[in-house]
């Protein structure tokens, strides 16, 4: 009897059902399309690759450009019990080629990589060996000049088509307007993209906007009718440090 997708999500995660278009961006992977996947912040995206990653033969190469979120989400998964490697600038040449060895013989199911390893000649040569059954891009708004976090290295993911031709590719963000959508599909060289979007909206969360003539008046109103802990966010650390310091006087 072969796995479903919620076979392994209740398997490995615990959960019964998916969130969302979880289970529509899994299908159309599973179907072999190239998708581009906009979720909100929170809205499971790594869960629409690693799931589709345990029911492909073969390897997931996930690119990301946080060191930080590789290391998270690889021992995230071997806590479960998912064979997963990350090759990042930190590590040893040795040590990148052990890893890209034991990639080919099988050893792991997904392989984290930023997107400045996929240009070295050393991952090219190993390339063809790898199995790649699906590629995942993380964080795919950095390949958009006109994207708030543009990344150059990201600009040349391009080679992930000219590399891996007949392996469909996931790139997902949580934030992309219309023109950066058509700069992803363009720069990822998507034939027939499905684009899929998940709600961004938040029923549960309260907005207000204010217009005040002393800021710190009006945080010291909020402030003081708030039960519990509270986030303020200032544009620069100097600031940050006053308003501390402020607060921290006011009691």
């Amino acid at each position: 009897m072969h796995a479903s997708p919620t076979s392994i999500l209740e398997k490995y995660w615990g959960h019964k059902s998916f969130r969302g278009n979880q289970q529509a961006i899994i299908d159309a992977i599973l179907q072999n399309q190239d998708v581009l996947a906009l979720l909100p912040t929170g809205g499971g995206k790594s869960i629409c690759f690693q799931v589709p990653a345990m029911l492909k033969e073969g390897v997931t190469l996930v690119v990301s450009p946080l060191l930080a979120l590789m290391k998270d989400q690889v021992n995230a998964l071997k806590e479960k019990g998912i064979t997963a490697a990350a090759i990042h600038s930190g590590m040893k040449y040795t040590e990148v080629i052990d890893t890209l060895k034991q990639t080919a013989a099988g050893k792991f199911k997904l392989l984290y990589v930023s997107p400045e390893r996929l240009e070295s000649k050393l991952f090219q040569d190993y390339a063809d060996l790898l199995n790649i059954s699906l590629i995942a891009v993380d964080e795919a708004h950095c390949i958009s000049q006109w994207g708030y976090d543009f990344r150059p290295p990201y600009r040349k993911l391009d080679i992930l088509k000219e590399l891996f031709p007949k392996v469909p590719v996931l790139a997902m963000t949580a934030s992309a307007i219309p023109v950066v959508q058509e700069d992803i599909i363009k720069q990822l060289a998507f034939k027939n993209a499905t684009i899929i979007t998940d709600t961004f909206l938040r029923p549960k969360l309260k907005y207000s906007i204010q217009k005040v003539p002393v800021k710190l008046h009006a945080f010291r109103n909020i402030l003081n009718e708030l039960n519990g802990a509270a986030i303020i966010y200032c544009n620069t650390r100097s600031n940050v440090t006053q308003l501390a310091e402020l607060l921290k006087a006011y009691g």
